[in-house]
């Protein structure tokens, strides 16, 4: 006979084993269990997949201007179809500024179970006051992981990549119109493989009518639809 359950200690087995007749002691019963190999408690990847759909994720990254001067885009992501749903941006990032975009990327009765965030002082005791009227638990980060703030910092490269690295910006609005650009190209019709192949926002496939390129971003990327 064994009796086995990952979150029981020596306490809890050893009091089942007395219920059941058999008297043994307490040390014996620790001496002959099973060393752990994983904490008792989900990890950070099993916390992600088990709660993907409540949860949301978010980041700041700089980018720079034809003046030299440096502005900060914020955006917020949502974990399970990767739907970029909040992208801003400012010459001075506050903790009061950050606050007021999470009030407005999320309708009260929209707003994800957790949002996860790196552990950037500016995330202060406004944002997080914020996030527990909302309902939204603050999910912070370990020190030194920002694996654990993956999808935002992903998303991020893909901003990057595919559209500040290739513009010159002229300034805080021109900037601002460009993420809008991309937000709208990335959530509509980027395919992902995680999403197998479909965009976050859904893309319907279409199979009759010819084809035709449609430009965006001034030409940086293509939309190829039936028409």
């Amino acid at each position: 006979m064994s009796i086995e359950n990952p979150l029981w200690g020596a306490p809890r087995i050893h009091g089942e084993l007395l219920k059941l007749g058999f008297e043994v002691a307490q040390s014996s019963v620790a001496k002959y269990m099973v060393k752990r190999r994983k904490p008792p408690s989900q990890g950070w990847r099993t916390f992600l997949h088990n709660h993907a759909p409540d949860i949301a994720a978010m980041d700041l990254f700089v980018v720079p201007t034809i003046g030299f001067d440096l502005l900060y885009a914020y955006i917020i992501v949502r974990v399970d179809r990767r739907e970029l749903v909040w992208i801003s941006v400012t010459a001075h990032p506050t903790a009061e500024w950050i606050a007021r975009q999470i009030t407005e990327a999320f309708p009260w009765n929209e707003a994800p179970r957790y949002l996860i965030r790196d552990r950037d002082r500016i995330y202060g005791s406004v944002v997080t006051r914020r996030l527990r009227a909302m309902g939204i638990r603050d999910k912070p980060i370990a020190p030194a992981s920002p694996w654990q703030n993956g999808f935002a910092e992903r998303l991020i490269g893909s901003i990057r990549r595919e559209c500040v690295d290739h513009v010159i910006v002229l300034g805080e609005a021109h900037l601002r119109r460009i993420l809008k650009s991309y937000s709208a190209y990335y959530n509509n019709i980027t395919t992902h493989r995680s999403l197998d192949k479909d965009a976050p926002v859904s893309r319907p496939v279409q199979r009759i009518g010819s084809i035709k390129s449609h430009a965006t971003l001034g030409g940086l990327h293509h939309h190829y639809a039936r028409a």
